[in-house]
Parts: structure tokens; sequence; C-alpha cells
């Protein structure tokens, strides 16, 4: 059979829903500056689907950062990999005040998070090691353990008790190939909104001989009494042994870091692939990297105002009866029950009636029959926003639970 023909065949669970109305639920335009408001359409629309949790994104002085390091710098320095012709001072001063951040020795930057968190796991282990991993990881984390050819354990989300049967088999396993444990797990679950249980899983390393890399994405600059994160949040940050985490979420950019002892870290720059086989992050996006992480340090009220719309729309959505699942952090998942195209008319209506944008989530990602509505609270929202999104979640209720959403059906999902 011939290779195009055959993939055709399998769109994949996403792609199934590909003739429903393009760019409207899958690969939406949002038009306009960054922020609470935008144009979905051609309408005014409050949105809540950006992941933007500092509100930096439009700050004056991350824009004039941005613009200047662009003027400075143009987008193409420096012309080469770190290792070979890449490497600037801005770069290791970039690495030197996240280390100081998330209370680590050292730091290494990564272009991306998706492609940095495979090439770590690829240059941690080899075939003797054994890995132990949270169920509800994100695919960044599943598909560089698709790379590793040792034995993997997987533990049912914050399982603690699971963990440790995992761990008794894992050691079982070292102590014959002579090769080590790593547990991975995140700091704040993308999805649900929970914190990894990073207390219980550091106290087991004294007796399962294990290390623990953290992917804490949406933890950096959210959790924490500095911002440090979800370990400096439950109090050990010092028990993470590597500590990932991405640009793209309260920093409002791009890239990366990883930041763990010197001598691993020292150790990584040598070894992974993904940097030494790419050019280095472009000085535009370090010098304004070096701005948002300097905002952050210094002006707490960021995070102050984030949480105050969180505990506003959160408690707000308790309180009218939703179901918020078990988030302890911006996340705030509103789980409700419904199918594919139960889900695409009531985001349709939250859109082209309400002018309220948000993310709605299906299966594979959430179980079938389950619908989930993602909300990204973000510093720059106001109370007001959360007051008007709220009044309209109320209805949209009302209306899925009369059925309207259901009796719409396929033919009510795609637009013309």
């Amino acid at each position: 059979m011939d290779l195009f023909e055959k993939i055709l065949k399998d769109k994949g669970p996403l792609g199934a829903y590909s003739h429903i109305d393009d760019n409207y639920y899958m690969f939406p335009m949002l038009e306009g500056e960054i922020g609470p408001r935008m144009k979905f359409k051609g309408k005014n629309v409050l949105n809540w689907s950006l992941n933007n949790y500092l509100g930096l994104a439009n700050h004056p002085e991350v824009r004039e950062a941005d613009a200047q390091a662009a003027k400075d710098w143009g987008l193409s320095y420096p012309m080469g990999a770190r290792m070979m012709s890449g490497n600037s001072v801005h770069h290791e001063r970039l690495e030197k005040e996240l280390s100081e951040f998330v209370q680590k020795e050292d730091t290494i930057l990564l272009n991306y998070g998706y492609q940095g968190v495979l090439s770590v796991v690829d240059a941690l282990l080899d075939r003797k090691d054994v890995v132990v991993y949270d169920s509800e990881c994100h695919a960044c984390i599943i598909d560089g353990l698709r790379m590793h050819i040792g034995k993997r354990f997987v533990y049912p989300h914050n399982d603690i008790d699971n963990l440790k049967s995992q761990l008794e088999r894992a050691k079982k396993i070292v102590k014959e190939t002579g090769g080590g444990i790593l547990v991975i797990t995140e700091g704040v679950f993308g999805m649900s909104g929970n914190m990894g249980d990073l207390s219980s899983i550091v106290s087991l390393k004294n007796d399962y001989n294990f290390r623990l890399f953290v992917d804490d994405a949406h933890g950096f600059g959210t959790m924490g009494k500095t911002g440090a994160g979800s370990g400096e949040e439950q109090g050990v940050q010092d028990g993470i042994d590597l500590f990932f985490s991405t640009f793209a979420k309260s920093m409002a950019s791009i890239g990366a870091f990883v930041s763990g002892d010197a001598d691993i870290i020292d150790n990584l720059r040598y070894k992974l692939r993904s940097q030494i086989f790419a050019k280095s992050l472009p000085m535009p996006l370090v010098i304004g990297n070096l701005k948002r992480l300097e905002l952050i340090r210094s002006n707490p009220s960021f995070k102050e105002k984030l949480w105050e719309i969180v505990n506003s729309i959160q408690g707000g959505l308790k309180e009218n009866g939703f179901n918020i699942g078990t988030t302890q952090s911006p996340v705030t998942p509103i789980i409700l029950k419904g199918d594919v195209y139960t889900c695409t008319n009531l985001i349709k209506d939250l859109r082209s009636e309400y002018s309220i944008f948000c993310s709605g989530v299906i299966y594979p990602v959430v179980p079938k029959g389950v619908i989930m509505l993602r909300i990204i609270p973000t510093a720059s929202h106001t109370l007001e926003d959360v007051k008007m999104t709220i009044d309209t979640f109320k209805e949209v209720k009302m209306k899925l639970d009369k059925g309207i959403y259901q009796e719409m059906g396929e033919k009510g999902a795609i637009l013309s």
C-alpha cells in the first residue's frame, strides 16, 4: 500500500473531527492585541484561552525590551548552536538568574519546551535505567519516554501507594542491570490544574534511591511564595533534582530551561541533542526573557492580581454548583457531560451568542462522555470579566441540562 494512502485512512482521534468547520473549533484565529478582549470572526470576545498568566505579553516594559532587542540584534543573532558559535554573555546571564530564582545551582536554556523535555529524557536514560511516571504527564514527557529502550512503569495520577509498588519493581530491575531510577511528574497538571504530590514523592527518595524530574510549566511564576513553582509551594524545592519549565506560560514568550545541580547541568550541556544540533535561542528572546524575569522577581503584584482573579472565578463557579475538579492552581477546568457535538454546539453558543472564548476539551484528552471547558485566568482579567463569565456559564448550563445542545446534534455543529 502507498504510504500516503495508508495514513489518509487514519486521521487520528482529533483529525476525525476535521470536517467540522475549520478555524472555528480547530485552529481558530484570534486577532488584535493579546489580552482579555480580542476579536474572533470579526467580533469582540472575552478571551479565557491564552497562557499569559501574569499578563506580561503586552506589558509596556516587555514590549519595549522585545522591540529594542530586535532592533539591536535582529532575529538571526547568534547564528549558530550554543556549543559551536551561538553562545553569549546574555544567554549565560539568563541561565544564572533563572538558577537563582528557582533555587538551583545551574541552568541550561532550551529552545522549546516540548523538544527540550524529549531531549532531557533521552540524555538521562539508557537501557539499564527504569523510569516511573505519573499517568497524566504531558504529551512531551510521554513522547520522550517512547525513545527510552529500558523499562518504564506508570502509576495512576498522584497515587502514592501505587508509586511505591512501581518503585519496588524498579528497584529489583536496577539491582540486576546496574542502572538507576528516574521518577517524572508535573508540578501543576495542565488539564486538571491540580499539583503533583511532590512532598510525598520527595519523602520516598531515601527508601528507593531515585532522582526526581518535575515539569512545572504551569507552576513557574504562579505557585510558591516568590513564584519559583510548585516545589516552593510545597516546601520541597530542594528535593527536586531537575526542575523544568517553559517561557510559554507565565513569561508569555518562547523557550524553556532545566535547572539542577551544576555537575548534572554541565553534563547535559554536552548531551542534549536538541540544543547541540539546533540554532541557539535568538537574542531578542533572551533579552526579552531577562526583562520578563526581572519583572516577575521585582513585582509580586502580578502574581497577587492573578490569584485575585483565580480565587474569584473558581469561588464563583463552585458557589453556583459547577464542578471544577481538584484544581489547586490557576488552571480552571469546568467539567460537564456530553459528546463531541454537544461540546461544539456549546462552544459555538458561547463564542457567537455570548462573546466568550474558551477552549473545549473532548475525548481522548478527557474520558468519553465528558466535556471540559478550560479557563485560564490571567492578571489582565478584571472582576467584571469574572462576573460576566459566571453569569454566562449559568445560562449555558441551563441549556445543557435541558438538552438543547444535544438536540442540535452534528448538523448544528457545522457552520456555514
